[in-house]
């Protein structure tokens, strides 16, 4: 018997489901354009034909990957109307204009640009083209701003008042810079353009593999070493600064990544791995350090931690999934720290091309960015519930009168449909970065080739790559 709690459920795996999806493009669009224009800016300062060859090959990756993003946000925005209505009808007059101003600042100022930066080299002179790809790659930045305003306002609800249920606007200031939009939006940027080194690591180390005197091959694994060196360390910072903005404003949330089900004055143990058992309210087969939960957690050995047991059962998050998430996060970022140090570190010594070992786990940490984003998002938003306003509305209160067969319907749709089409899109960017800006090179498993030009672009003055 189907009743409203699977409708519930229903609707909540289904956005969870296109989000998934799409927040993997925009992750990786934010870092690629701000790559791209650090590439044009490089290639104008110094000359160096080699930027302009990674330029063009990335900037392919780009299209494909922008509009991707495009098409999958636009089949999620969709949802607030067919399953979400009750919320769009309730905060829309608050997420309403930040959506909208979204689109009006940073999809037109995108999308009016993309063209410029995609066909335009030959047509508008070097200059103007750089800086259409600088206004492309601030125009990521801005979309990131309004969406993270909006579901930052969502976990910390600011500048807002209450009028017969429908939430209404006193203070915009307030609403876009609420309490956790700081700490929350660097940690998505920060993220995003670790997701980017990470994939331009991989692809640089799998054509280093099979030929080690690519110059471009070089080129793009030194600059993504360097930067992974730089920005995974502040994005642990970053990270930790938002941690401490969750222990103020969502402690249901930490208590929940914690695994905490008592509460502590002090001294709280932190757990490193655990299965928390929701039914007998504890943690089998824990595995923790003493006393330094509430150091990282809270910021002081003398910090109190409250525990699940403070909610009643249907005000927790989701215990074990909340948990797991945030760990195999950690661990990512944890991952690309040590890509970043030790390739930074054998960089400096000359060898990174020389260590296939190190580059072979450069291709197998493609994937370490997307990871990290997918499951930091499930995180801030499991974490959540059971609101989707944290602490004023719920998601029970949120969804549509629709049946919960019609949801499980369009979901299996949209299961079927992303499964084509992206994977085709998948498959197409992963067919460009195996080709690379020199042409294909050998599986790694193969011996070094003699460079190929097999895949040449024209550069400006009508070379060759």
């Amino acid at each position: 018997m189907i009743d409203g709690n699977d409708m519930v459920l229903l609707a909540r795996i289904q956005f969870a489901f296109t989000v998934a999806w799409h927040i993997i493009f925009p992750a990786f669009t934010i870092g690629l354009a701000s790559y791209l224009a650090m590439l044009e800016g490089l290639y104008l300062k110094t000359g160096r034909d080699v930027y302009m060859e990674l330029f063009r090959f990335w900037v392919k990756i780009f299209a494909v990957s922008f509009g991707m993003g495009v098409v999958s946000g636009l089949v999620m925005s969709y949802q607030f109307g067919t399953n979400w209505s009750l919320f769009s009808e309730l905060t829309g007059n608050v997420l309403g204009p930040l959506l909208g101003y979204e689109v009006l600042t940073a999809f037109f100022l995108e999308a009016s640009f993309l063209g410029i930066m995609l066909f335009g080299y030959s047509r508008v002179g070097p200059k103007l083209h750089f800086a259409a790809t600088c206004i492309v790659a601030f125009g990521t930045l801005v979309s990131a701003f309004w969406i993270l305003a909006a579901n930052s306002w969502m976990q910390t609800p600011a500048g807002y008042e209450i009028r017969d249920g429908v939430f209404f606007a006193t203070d915009w200031i307030k609403v876009i810079f609420n309490p956790s939009f700081p700490y929350r939006y660097s940690h998505m940027v920060l993220a995003a353009y670790c997701t980017t080194a990470t994939v331009v690591a991989a692809v640089g180390a799998w054509h280093l593999l099979g030929d080690p005197r690519r110059e471009s091959a070089r080129v793009m694994i030194k600059m993504a070493m360097g930067f992974l060196a730089i920005v995974v360390p502040a994005q642990i910072i970053a990270g930790h600064e938002h941690g401490l903005n969750v222990y103020e404003y969502q402690p249901s949330k930490l208590a929940a990544i914690e695994a905490h089900w008592e509460s502590y004055e002090r001294d709280a143990p932190l757990i490193l791995v655990a299965m928390p058992n929701e039914e007998t309210e504890s943690n089998d087969y824990a595995i923790s350090i003493p006393k330094i939960g509430s150091l990282i957690a809270a910021g002081g050995f003398d910090k109190p931690i409250r525990g699940l047991k403070e909610w009643a059962p249907d005000e927790r998050p989701p215990v074990a999934l909340v948990f797991w998430s945030f760990r195999i996060m950690v661990g990512m970022g944890m991952l690309m720290l040590f890509l970043g140090f030790v390739g930074s570190f054998l960089m400096l010594r000359g060898k990174l091309e020389q260590q296939r070992w190190f580059l072979r786990l450069c291709v197998l940490s493609l994937p370490a960015g997307f990871v990290a984003v997918i499951t930091g998002w499930i995180t801030a938003e499991v974490g959540r519930q059971p609101y989707t306003v944290f602490g004023l509305l719920t998601t029970a209160d949120s969804v549509s009168p629709v049946t919960a067969s019609a949801v499980g319907t369009s979901l299996i749709v949209f299961i079927f449909v992303y499964a084509i089409v992206f994977a085709a899109g998948a498959r197409y960017m992963f067919k460009l970065a195996r080709l690379g800006p020199e042409g294909p090179a050998r599986p790694p498993s193969g011996k070094p080739d003699e460079p190929t030009r097999g895949s040449a672009l024209p550069l400006p003055g009508g070379r060759q790559a």
